[in-house]
């Protein structure tokens, strides 16, 4: 069973040899742009640097998949968002929203800003990698792509004072996600993960259900493909609605149970992660990484991988204990 394989087979809840150990969330650090030569924030908009560096992910750190690209700011620009462009270790991030008056909805979305390089960089890694280890592509989901419409205050708020507005934001959002899903699917990519926006923090659970699981439901069932849905912090009282909403699998952070998650989705998704990222992955130990990704494989995460996306300045020796705790865990 190659990587690819094995990576599929577990996020469609099949039987497979052993626990794929990837991210399904951003991978790029600094010692990865040493590695490759290529670096933020130049990897952000060329696709030739943003392969290099999402390859060195795998052939540095020793992760079972390629993953790209490095920010959730793609489609905001594409909608008029105004960009600060970021640095070698911060990615960029929205400044200013255009509101839903504002919005510049592109006649050709597979030729508008970035995405034209994020399309041609799987084709990039493919000729990189081989057809045998998989390709994840992240994307803005339609919720965080309101909240970049909107201006995040605006959007909490609305939650509240005007759905209307918000559902309105969600459906031209929506409509958006659903195409460059479909097209960055259609270029190579195995899967997509579109990490969620809409976290307790934000958003009330009956909120969600009302509003934001119906946004994730039509995007599911409009996308041919395979879906991961990630989503930060604690989520216990909304990860039943979105084991509804079809994704494949569902990524959650370190604040999240495994063996809870895995007893309310059941058989209906996939669980991944969920080795935290700030606290083992960064300021950890080796051996404490392989402490904390045995403990997720005896509580039963389906794909081993970072909680959330890797900090820039996570230690390449971090990444590697990864999938080195996997093959010790099955060595015993």
């Amino acid at each position: 069973m190659n990587l690819r394989e094995r990576f599929l087979g577990a996020l469609r809840g099949e039987e497979v040899d052993m626990v794929p150990a990837v991210s399904v969330t951003q991978t790029g650090t600094v010692d990865f742009m040493e590695a490759s030569g290529s670096s933020w924030p130049e990897a952000h908009y060329d696709a030739e640097k943003m392969a290099d560096l999402a390859v060195a992910a795998y052939e540095v750190g020793g992760l079972e998949s390629v993953r790209y690209p490095y920010c959730l700011t793609a489609l905001a620009e594409v909608v008029g968002c105004g960009l600060k462009e970021g640095t070698r270790d911060t990615q960029p991030s929205v400044e200013t929203h255009p509101g839903l008056d504002g919005i510049e909805m592109p006649d050709d979305l597979s030729q508008a800003g970035r995405v034209p390089e994020i399309l041609e960089a799987a084709n990039l890694v493919r000729s990189k990698v081989g057809d045998e280890v998989p390709i994840i592509v992240g994307i803005e989901a339609p919720d965080e792509l309101a909240a970049h419409i909107l201006g995040s205050s605006n959007y909490i708020k609305g939650l509240i004072t005007d759905p209307e507005m918000v559902e309105e934001a969600l459906e031209v959002s929506n409509e958006l996600s659903m195409e460059y899903a479909q097209l960055v699917l259609d270029s190579g990519a195995d899967a997509v993960c579109v990490p969620g926006y809409s976290t307790l923090d934000i958003v009330d659970p009956n909120s969600f259900k009302n509003l934001i699981k119906p946004t994730y439901r039509e995007f599911v069932e409009n996308v041919d493909g395979d879906i991961i849905m990630h989503m930060c912090g604690h989520i216990d009282q909304i990860i039943g609605d979105l084991a509804d909403c079809g994704f494949e699998g569902i990524s959650i952070e370190a604040q999240t149970e495994i063996q809870k998650a895995k007893e309310i989705i059941g058989n209906k998704a996939s669980v991944i992660g969920n080795i935290s990222t700030p606290n083992t992955l960064l300021n950890g130990s080796p051996q404490e990484v392989i402490k904390e990704c045995q403990q997720a494989l005896k509580a039963g995460t389906d794909i081993l991988a970072p909680g959330c996306g890797l900090a820039p300045r996570t230690p390449t020796e971090n990444v590697q204990a990864i999938v080195k705790a996997r093959n010790q865990y099955y060595q015993k």
